[in-house]
């Protein structure tokens, strides 16, 4: 009698201990999800300004501004497209004539389908990567927040540093010259274009961040002739 005892509530207790672990696993699907395309961007997008870590940026970024305008965003949405944006920017997704945004919104399927990704938030991703760039027309909230992070990543310090990451060696294109006249185009352009209220605030600090490194810049090089 008592040996059946000690054996059901051993069964008992594997049959538990089975389902508890099953359930955690179908629970760990969106985690793997995630740490899959963490994975992926790490090991693909290596470029100091529009790498994996300006992807880590715009979602940080996109997820604080909602924040600060109390607006709800879809994590899942954001999350895969500030990841994914840039995808079609390196050489193995890129398609000669065809813009990044463009091509990186066209593929990102083939990078989540199959991955645990929500298969029916897929193409509210695809939208908010073709209308990441700042001078594109989000509609939706995870893109509109992901279109300000990008353009405000143009600005300020980090903007500068991304900017002049672009400088190429040896006197060839573009040189400093040509990159500084990027960085002031972005810096009069880019804060036209930022739609969500937290965002416009922060383009103005960025943009007066980025003045004032003008300012000096031209101060130290004779108006840029020394440049």
């Amino acid at each position: 009698m008592k040996l059946i005892t000690i054996v059901s509530v051993y069964g008992i207790v594997f049959g538990l201990s089975f389902f508890c672990n099953t359930a955690n696993a179908d629970n760990n699907i969106p985690s793997d999800w995630r740490a899959n395309v963490i994975e992926f961007s790490k090991k693909n997008f290596k470029h100091p300004a529009w790498g994996f870590s300006h992807s880590m940026r715009d979602y940080n970024l996109a997820k604080s501004l909602a924040l600060q305008d109390k607006v709800t965003i879809d994590d899942d949405v954001l999350f895969a497209a500030a990841y994914l944006h840039d995808i079609a920017a390196f050489p193995h997704w890129e398609k000669e004539g065809i813009n990044h945004a463009d091509q990186g919104a066209a593929i990102v399927d083939t990078i989540l389908n199959g991955s645990g990704f929500p298969v029916e938030k897929i193409e509210t991703v695809r939208h908010a990567i073709k209308t990441h760039m700042f001078n594109r027309d989000p509609v939706g909230v995870e893109s509109v927040y992901l279109h300000d992070a990008d353009a405000l990543d143009w600005l300020g310090a980090i903007g500068i540093v991304r900017i002049l990451s672009m400088i190429e060696h040896n006197g060839e294109q573009p040189d400093s010259h040509k990159i500084v006249g990027m960085l002031e185009n972005y810096t009069y352009n880019v804060p036209n274009h930022v739609i969500s209220p937290a965002g416009q605030l922060l383009a103005v600090e960025r943009k007066a961040d980025s003045m004032r490194y003008l300012q000096q810049l031209k101060s130290e090089t004779a108006n840029l002739n020394s440049l």
